[in-house]
């Protein structure tokens, strides 16, 4: 801006000096013809001054013209190298900005595949859903898959021989499930086909009527199968006094005990449990460990054998532990006699070594009878060694 005003006063000095010169230029031409020599001189003067001024003007306006385009092309000059340095910026923060956006749209890819994925197993559950649902919509095929269920859960917890499905009872009823019990004691049934009609139709009920209609249609079915179960599977002598009613769904379990009071007296009054999937699976394990002690005390009498073979051993191990010590004792006595003649024969190598047998001296006496304690020759004494 200072360069730009600059040249703006250059200009407008080069417009006066040039006004000014016309403007002299037309009062030389309308003034009167001069009369006086010395007039005319003077003017001729000023106007040589004017002249002169003019050329001085002239070329400091030139020198100004100078000194301008210098500073023009100093400022095109760093015009030019900021915007070169501003293209230089711009071209590395736009390489930046493709580089994180490459990125990010990676990631954005990465990001849409896994929820392509998701979507897909989201419709894979989907139609298993519906899969599921239209298992459940079919009586026999609904049947099949709570029977399913409860095998699934048996069959986990029990080894194999202590269940069976489908087992035909005295009076010709065949229940899903018996469990056997040791000892003789009688089988306790499980009953899967819960009804599950009355069930589905208060979950798809419409306004308050038909939900009362489906509650009281679900609350008489699920009396009803009490009852069944109580009189059908029940058998005095045959089978335990209760019976398991299961229930393939922790929910509508929840809802039974929470809802439906009547049907869970009802059941309790009839010896029918209704349990659910969890409560199963706590009652086979209870059953398995009953089976497990039941097994433990058949093979009682053989840990009782083994463990009086073990006695036996341990007495048998006791008698050669007392001989070996025996033996023991018997050998330091030996040892002990060994050393006593040990000595003897060491006391009687000293009384040899001290006899004189070079000067002859009187007539030896009569020898003695040797002590019984130490004899001379105890080598030669029969039971010493």
């Amino acid at each position: 801006m200072e360069n730009i005003s600059a040249l703006d006063v250059f200009l407008l000095a080069v417009a006066l000096v040039a006004i000014g010169g016309l403007f002299f230029a037309w009062r030389m031409a309308v003034r009167p013809a001069p009369v006086d020599t010395a007039k005319d001189d003077e003017m001729s003067e000023r106007l040589a001054e004017l002249v002169r001024v003019q050329g001085e003007m002239t070329g400091r306006m030139q020198t100004m013209a100078e000194v301008l385009g210098t500073r023009q092309a100093e400022l095109l000059r760093g015009l030019s190298e900021r915007l070169d340095g501003l293209g230089h910026r711009l071209g590395q923060s736009m390489t930046d900005t493709t580089r994180h956006t490459q990125d990010n749209l990676a990631k954005l890819n990465e990001r849409l595949a896994v929820i392509d994925t998701a979507q897909k197993n989201i419709m894979s559950l989907s139609t298993q859903v519906v899969e599921l649902q239209k298992v459940l919509s079919n009586k026999q095929t609904r049947g099949a898959f709570g029977q399913a269920r409860m095998e699934a859960i048996v069959q986990d917890g029990l080894p194999m021989g202590s269940f069976g499905f489908q087992k035909t009872l005295s009076n010709g009823t065949r229940p899903d499930c018996i469990i056997h019990f040791p000892n003789g004691a009688p089988p306790l049934v499980i009953d899967a086909k819960f009804p599950l009609e009355a069930w589905n139709a208060i979950r798809a009920a419409q306004n308050p009527e038909e939900l009362r209609y489906a509650e009281a249609r679900f609350k008489r079915d699920t009396l009803k199968h009490v009852t069944d179960i109580a009189e059908r599977y029940l058998i005095p002598g045959e089978t335990q006094d209760t019976a398991f009613m299961f229930v393939p769904s922790e929910s509508i379990f929840a809802d039974i005990h929470e809802r439906y009071e009547e049907v869970i007296q009802k059941a309790h009054r009839s010896r029918v449990v209704v349990v659910s999937p969890s409560l199963l699976m706590l009652s086979i394990q209870i059953v398995q460990s009953v089976l497990r002690d039941a097994r433990m005390r058949e093979q009682a009498h053989v840990i009782q054998d083994e463990v009086v073979k073990l006695m036996k051993d341990v007495e048998r191990l006791g008698d050669r532990v007392r001989s070996l010590q025996t033996h023991h004792l018997q050998t330091g006595k030996d040892i002990e006699q060994i050393l006593i003649s040990t000595d003897k024969l060491v006391r009687g190598a000293a009384r040899i070594e001290s006899l004189d047998l070079e000067e002859p001296g009187p007539a030896p006496a009569k020898p003695q009878k040797p002590e019984a304690d130490a004899p001379a020759f105890p080598f030669l004494q029969t039971g010493q060694a």
